[in-house]
């Protein structure tokens, strides 16, 4: 069986309503890690259109998304371009509509709250809203329709408006077993022939497989 190839566009075969994230994303303020992908039936090349909101280069942060990441359509990352200046009594943009001598496009007066970063073998459920500065750990679940506005524990299941943690997957010494062995960054060949166990929930197997990999 040969190894998959993480810089394919359409890794489902005869669907493309799901892409690999590399293959389509254009800006450089996005870093995608390889196999995270984006499920979306219109056209999952419009990922940055559609799913990527306020992110201005004036600004410069970054979306950052981990490997083998899920990302359910209509999933939304909102960056620090949404924001609008508080300082002030009114935090209408009046530079932006000509008020001002100020240059439209500027981050003067707006707070920036960093990049938006998003771990590892995170799934992100269908209308999923993300806010500016964000991150998500790895291994978590961010339900269909959530709102998260706080940083997201590694393996923790994310739901609601506002999101809240509903549970932890895992006991703390699995999780912490997991994080140390970042079987996401194992060769591909290694992942591959390793896949039921990585999939499967026998923490010990894993850990003695990891020894073992590179």
């Amino acid at each position: 069986m040969p190894v998959p190839d993480p810089t394919i566009r359409h890794p489902i075969a005869g669907w493309k309503g799901t892409a690999y994230l590399r293959s389509v994303v254009k800006s450089p303020l996005i870093e995608v890690g390889d196999f995270s992908y984006y499920d979306d039936s219109r056209g999952p090349e419009h990922f940055e259109a559609r799913c990527v909101r306020y992110h201005f280069d004036f600004i410069g942060d970054r979306l950052i998304i981990g490997k083998f990441v899920a990302i359910a359509q209509g999933a939304q990352f909102i960056m620090n371009g949404a924001n609008h200046p508080m300082g002030g009594f009114s935090t209408y943009p009046f530079n932006m509509v000509g008020f001002t001598d100020k240059p439209a496009f500027s981050a003067d007066g707006l707070a920036s709250r960093g990049d938006l970063v998003i771990g590892n073998d995170v799934w992100i459920g269908r209308d999923a809203v993300i806010m500016p500065g964000v991150t998500v750990g790895d291994g978590a679940i961010i339900g269909a329709h959530a709102v998260v506005a706080k940083d997201v524990p590694p393996y923790a299941v994310v739901v609601g408006n506002p999101g809240v943690v509903k549970h932890l997957r895992f006991e703390a010494a699995t999780i912490a077993a997991l994080l140390a062995i970042r079987w996401w960054d194992w060769p591909v060949s290694t992942i591959q022939a390793n896949v039921a166990l990585i999939a499967g929930a026998d923490i010990d197997a894993l850990r003695a497989v990891a020894y073992d990999a590179p």
